[in-house]
């Protein structure tokens, strides 16, 4: 496979593992596209049967660092066109690639999963989280004081948007409507153990148990039957793929549009009037 500048591929056997590098990513690098890249390249390799989706560094990923919409680089990404277009189709493909390829994905929630971190969290097949970490998506804020003893301002930014890269698509599977408004209109952060105990997510174990949970399901998925399971995944994804047709496109569209609002009219967000 060839490289990418927002992922890593490892290969063992079977098992592919992606990790997500951490921003800030180099120059022209778009994680939303080079995802739905490297899973449409995956789906055609039959060599992988199961797909391993992880962090680096003890994070599983966190929003890039924007403080302010004073960032001189943010009319780069708000009003130009050809910017527009690549992150919006990114958004897309990354999710569609994600949800019919055949191969089952086990999210390997190493640390902390904010922002389009969430969003690929719940695209994923079978989610096993450390207990600590956090998980959030915090495109409507992200600003949180002493929550499971820390002090930081995730996603590093104080203004609110659309959650279009998954999240609003997603969420309503897992969550009770008044939950899944909660964790997205207010921007709510859960421990995965919390996520664990609402059965939101499949496990979350002490960091030091991490491995060997998805190791022994790796193992489980690969004493399957290929093709019975290759085809038990499209069935029982076709829920969420019919839920991202009918949803995605708009939250990522509604994502892009107020990002032009905050840039064109910072100071009149507040208000419908």
């Amino acid at each position: 496979m060839r490289e990418f500048k927002t992922l890593t591929v490892a290969r063992t056997g079977q098992v592919a593992t992606v990790a997500l590098k951490q921003p800030p990513y180099v120059q022209g690098a778009n994680i939303h596209w080079e995802i739905g890249s490297l899973f449409s390249e995956m789906r055609e390799d039959d060599s992988v049967r199961v797909i391993i989706l992880t962090g680096t560094d003890d994070v599983f990923t966190t929003p890039s660092p924007k403080t302010t919409y004073d960032d001189p680089e943010w009319p780069n990404r708000a009003l130009d066109p050809k910017k527009i277009w690549h992150t919006f189709t990114g958004m897309i493909r990354s999710h569609q690639a994600m949800a019919e390829i055949e191969k089952p994905i086990i999210a390997r929630v190493n640390g902390d999963a904010i922002g389009l971190g969430s969003s690929l969290c719940f695209a994923c097949d079978l989610i096993v989280a450390r207990e600590d970490a956090v998980i959030m998506d915090s495109h409507m804020g992200a600003t949180f004081d002493g929550i499971y003893g820390t002090t930081r301002k995730i996603g590093g930014h104080d203004w609110s948007n659309v959650p279009g890269d998954g999240g609003s698509s997603l969420i309503p599977l897992f969550m009770t409507p008044c939950k899944a408004k909660e964790y997205l209109m207010l921007a709510k952060p859960y421990s995965a153990a919390e996520l664990a105990r609402m059965g939101v997510i499949n496990y979350a174990v002490p960091a030091a148990e991490l491995d060997s949970k998805v190791d022994d399901l790796v193992e489980q998925l690969l004493s399957k039957g290929a093709y019975a399971l290759a085809r038990t995944k499209r069935m029982a994804n076709a829920r969420v793929v019919d839920q991202l047709n009918r949803t995605l496109d708009a939250s990522a569209g509604y994502e892009i549009v107020t990002e032009m609002q905050l840039f064109l009219r910072p100071h009149d967000v507040q208000s419908l009037g």
